[in-house]
């Protein structure tokens, strides 16, 4: 990681546990101030009260919180929580109306890089009501669909790339005015969190545990361990991949991640929207690949040290 580097993180914290290992990753990262925490498609702000939840398991207080948009701008669905994956004990934490731009706009003053980590309705929004904002400060998104993964990974096109496509409205004003690096969801399919890391895990501390809880049980969900059998390129005993610890680590200045510029304009083909190459597209970083190998311990020694 680079040296002090200020991050205000916007996450759709509640569902798949890679939000959950990203938040943890970046409160025990060497030179990370996390100066506060937005949450998207968040309904009665039952997203933020899970991150003040991880908070309060890490003994971290002081970081400020805010429920941001609750609807997708393009469709205005509502994506809830998985409560399964949570003790009955977390509680919503609602926010007034405005609360999370207000957040995002004094972390942007402060000179904070913005970490998108869900759909990218908050950062769409602030643009909308306060222009320019965006275009002051580095913006870091996971997400944003440009090439192929590699033939031994999964197939998975653009209409995967969840953050995209659950609010596509978002991600064009998102595209046509950040300064924005795109963490490919086929470059972090290399990054992987294995059963092996489990036992690690789980003794780092109460926050460590509930991500193998987490991570677990979603793994059973979703059929990982089938996934990892299928694809040479995957670890046999694969649990979940780091998308977004991966893009929280490039925004605080990993090494181990190959960042290249593009022109890129996005498409929309049918409901799909993806990033095409063109002379004519806005100059964007593009996260082409990532050591996968080197991130696990990078990630995993984070997550100690957030909880020591």
């Amino acid at each position: 990681m680079r040296g002090s580097v200020r991050i205000h993180l916007d996450t759709d914290l509640g569902g798949d546990p890679d939000d959950a290992c990203a938040l943890a990753m970046l409160l025990g990262c060497p030179g990370v101030e996390l100066v506060g925490i937005t949450t998207t498609i968040d309904p009665g702000g039952r997203r933020a009260g899970c991150v003040a939840h991880c908070l309060e398991l890490a003994g971290r207080h002081g970081i400020p919180i805010a429920a941001g948009a609750e609807v997708s701008l393009t469709t205005r669905r509502i994506a809830y929580p998985t409560e399964r994956y949570w003790p009955s004990n977390v509680g919503s934490r609602p926010s007034p109306p405005g609360a999370a731009l207000d957040l995002l706009s004094r972390s942007i003053e402060a000179g904070a890089t913005v970490v998108g980590i869900g759909p990218y309705t908050n950062l769409a929004l602030l643009e909308v009501v306060r222009p320019g904002s965006l275009g002051r400060v580095p913006v870091v998104v996971m997400g944003g669909w440009t090439q192929p993964a590699a033939n031994d990974l999964p197939a998975w096109g653009p209409e995967m790339d969840w953050n995209v496509q659950w609010d596509i409205r978002a991600a064009e004003i998102l595209a046509a005015t950040a300064q924005l690096t795109l963490v490919t969801l086929p470059a972090t399919l290399k990054a992987h969190l294995r059963a092996a890391d489990m036992l690690r895990l789980r003794a780092s501390g109460p926050l460590g545990a509930l991500l193998a809880l987490q991570t677990e049980g979603r793994a059973r969900d979703s059929g990982m361990l089938d996934l990892g059998l299928a694809h040479t390129g995957l670890p046999d005993d694969l649990m979940n991949f780091h998308y977004d610890p991966v893009a929280c680590a490039v925004a605080a200045g990993w090494a181990g991640a190959v960042v290249g510029e593009m022109r890129l304009k996005p498409v929309l083909d049918g409901e799909v929207l993806r990033f095409e190459s063109d002379p004519e597209g806005r100059p964007t970083g593009v996260v082409l690949d990532v050591d996968g190998a080197s991130f696990a311990e990078v990630w995993l020694s984070a997550v100690e040290a957030a909880q020591q």
